[in-house]
């Protein structure tokens, strides 16, 4: 099931990280994850009952790192 967010909300929502860059719903590879995707370091953040969790311990890295 695709992520539901308000639009506005998901214009405001960054990535913890140092470059605080725009997210975006599911992953190249599946658009329809319960996931939000970095646009800058590609770290997926999930989103559990319709609230993102943005915490980098949280997050996948998709290097592996975590």
């Amino acid at each position: 099931m695709a992520v539901q967010l308000d639009p506005q909300l998901l214009e405001i929502l960054a990535c913890p990280c140092d470059d605080h860059a725009p997210l975006v719903v599911g992953t190249p590879d599946d658009p329809q994850a319960d996931l939000l995707t970095c646009t800058s370091c590609a770290r997926r953040f999930p989103v559990v009952d319709g609230i993102p969790v943005l915490l980098l311990d949280e997050a996948m890295d998709p290097n592996g790192g975590g």
